[in-house]
């Protein structure tokens, strides 16, 4: 059944809706955690330890964030695989391109596919920057984030790549949490214009939120 499900193009769009929401929560919980760098180095630093001992004394030291990471992983792919498997049944749908030049789909919709391989371009990037340390500039300090950060948006490619990948997320998020909307059966004619306007908020928040980080080191309100 659950083959049967998958070879399926709603349930592909369903894989795909589901991961997507998952990876959403994730976004918004770590947007929060990152605000806290306004509170200072300590309180950001201790914020990064407790993450690796949230469970303890039942949860070994890491199995929660471990736990938490692989969850990511197993949405990442899931959402990755059933999108380039949806694009590839539509490009055999329809091979011939619509006689229409004018593009009848908004700027996000167009850009969702090339957007999707940017934030994957850069989780890979992120993970190496600022959590193995491999491509940090300035010199990587194990267990020390605030200063890892600081490190990294006093370069001006950090900021660059992080902009540029965060201007994606918001793009993504405003077409996809509509989507997934539709997709799961929450959206109708009544709804729809408010589910809009939540995927709107969501990704100007998110988007927002995740960039006053950089400009905040940029500007020195965090050094």
């Amino acid at each position: 059944m659950a083959r049967t499900v998958w070879d399926s193009t709603v349930g592909k769009k369903t894989v795909m809706a589901v991961s997507g929401l998952i990876m959403l929560l994730y976004l918004v919980v770590h947007m929060i955690g990152n605000l806290k760098i306004f509170f200072g180095a300590g309180e950001f630093n201790h914020y990064a330890h407790w993450l690796r001992t949230v469970g303890e004394p039942f949860m070994h030291y890491e199995w929660t964030l471990w736990l938490v990471r692989i969850v990511l992983v197993v949405a990442v792919v899931a959402h990755a695989v059933s999108a380039y498997q949806l694009s590839r049944r539509d490009i055999k749908a329809r091979p011939r391109k619509y006689v229409h030049s004018k593009p009848r789909a908004s700027y996000a919709t167009r850009t969702m596919r090339w957007g999707g391989i940017i934030l994957g371009l850069f989780i890979v990037w992120h993970i190496l920057d600022l959590t193995t340390g491999h491509v940090h500039s300035g010199g990587f300090q194990s267990g020390r984030p605030y200063e890892n950060v600081v490190d990294t948006f006093s370069t001006w490619y950090g900021n660059v790549i992080y902009i540029v990948a965060m201007l994606a997320v918001g793009l993504h998020i405003r077409h996809g949490f509509w989507s997934a909307a539709q997709t799961l059966g929450a959206g109708s004619r009544t709804r729809d214009r408010a589910l809009k306007a939540t995927a709107n908020a969501l990704a100007l928040l998110l988007t927002a939120g995740f960039l006053a980080v950089p400009v905040a080191v940029m500007t020195g309100v965090v050094s």
